[in-house]
């Protein structure tokens, strides 16, 4: 007997993709793998200005976890993958605001405590710059000073929270007054990192400068004076100099008031006397009055979701009715940058809400010299793999 072959009809083989089709494929899985480790675990970031010197340089290019505080879900979806504000190289937005959904944080490793380096939105409206979602808002880099529900204040410079004093960061810098009998240029400051190269748009960075020039007290020798802006350890460098004839803390006095501060308009504080006050925690009521509404009243009028908010000095209406005590709905953070003569931090513009805060710093991955004295001094290798505290 023979058996019957038994036909079967063979699968149509699959055309073969064309090469470009196969880069496009490659590119677009690429973005999308970009994209969610971008948003679900960590984000590469640069240091553009000095506010964070020395813990933080700038050319500095570190990645910033967002599992650590826990992950923000998007209050604006469409956007164009791996862009914040604009597209690359162009002025066109890189999003619409045609959706916007209300923001969650999914549970974290840990919550922001004090001495953290934090990336965060910058809360209020910068000048001449669109009124972008919060999540689009600017990236800012601080230090954590103050949490809901601690009492901060700024004695001379020195930071204390509730009561006790907070350590200062290790690389912080600040400013000082040099005298000298040697006349100094940039070649010799920029060995001790303390150089003027950078411009921004927080303003302008002036880390040393000549003051004046004057005979001393015995009219013996003739003197020069700078104003330095650097770390205590380079200062400690600069005393053992026997042509540094005296160095002097620069800092404002308790008591002069200075406009450009936070809460100056019912408060005569400065960059380096500032408080006592109460960073807002969610669930806390205050009073209103004069001295509140200067402090929380930008807050109960932009970050609470509150509807048709009336501000004025001595009252707040809200959705027409006027309110004698206010509840907060959400928690604030106080944040300052180590440069604390050249940083403009929450002194000077307030509090950080809590959704507006994106993750904390972890490492420096690489670190270059906008400026270096030659091409082998590019790289700053002992910056390279340096952990961010």
């Amino acid at each position: 007997m023979f058996r019957k072959k038994t036909l079967t009809a063979r699968k149509p083989l699959k055309p073969r993709k064309s090469p470009l089709r196969e880069w496009l494929d490659s590119i677009f899985f690429a973005v999308i793998a970009a994209t969610l480790i971008r948003f679900l675990t960590v984000e590469a970031y640069a240091i553009p200005t000095p506010s964070m010197e020395n813990s933080l340089m700038v050319g500095d290019f570190l990645f910033v976890s967002k599992l650590h505080y826990g992950i923000r879900t998007p209050k604006t979806p469409l956007q164009v993958p791996l862009t914040h504000q604009k597209i690359w190289g162009t002025n066109i937005p890189s999003y619409s605001t045609a959706i916007q959904l209300p923001s969650f944080r999914l549970p974290g490793f840990t919550h922001v405590k004090n001495g953290d380096v934090v990336v965060f939105n910058y809360p209020p409206a910068k000048p001449n710059e669109p009124a972008y979602p919060t999540d689009l808002k600017t990236n800012f880099i601080k230090r954590c000073i103050g949490i809901p529900g601690d009492v901060l204040e700024i004695r001379q410079e020195q930071v204390y929270i509730n009561g006790k004093v907070l350590p200062v960061p290790t690389r912080s810098e600040t400013s000082y007054f040099i005298k000298t009998t040697e006349v100094l240029d940039e070649r010799f400051f920029r060995k001790y990192d303390i150089v003027n190269d950078f411009k921004s748009e927080e303003g302008p960075f002036i880390n040393w400068q000549p003051l004046e020039a004057y005979n001393d007290s015995t009219k013996t020798s003739f003197l020069v004076g700078y104003r330095v802006n650097t770390t205590l350890d380079v200062i400690n460098k600069f005393r053992s100099f026997d042509w540094i004839k005296g160095i002097d803390p620069i800092a404002d006095q308790a008591g002069q008031p200075d406009a450009r501060i936070y809460g100056s308009s019912a408060y005569n504080w400065n960059q380096d006397n500032f408080g006592p006050l109460n960073v807002p925690k969610k669930g806390t009521t205050i009073p209103i009055n004069k001295q509140t509404i200067a402090l929380y009243g930008p807050l109960i009028e932009r970050y609470e979701d509150n509807k048709k908010v009336e501000l004025t000095p001595t009252s707040i209406r809200i959705d027409g009715q006027s309110i004698a005590n206010y509840t907060f709905k959400l928690d604030y953070y106080f944040m300052m940058g180590d440069n604390r003569h050249n940083s403009e931090d929450s002194r000077y513009w307030g509090f950080v809400p809590e959704d507006h805060i994106v993750g904390k710093a972890v490492f420096v991955w690489m670190s270059l010299d906008p400026v270096p004295a030659d091409i082998w001094h590019k790289i700053r290798w002992s910056r390279v793999g340096r952990l961010i505290n």
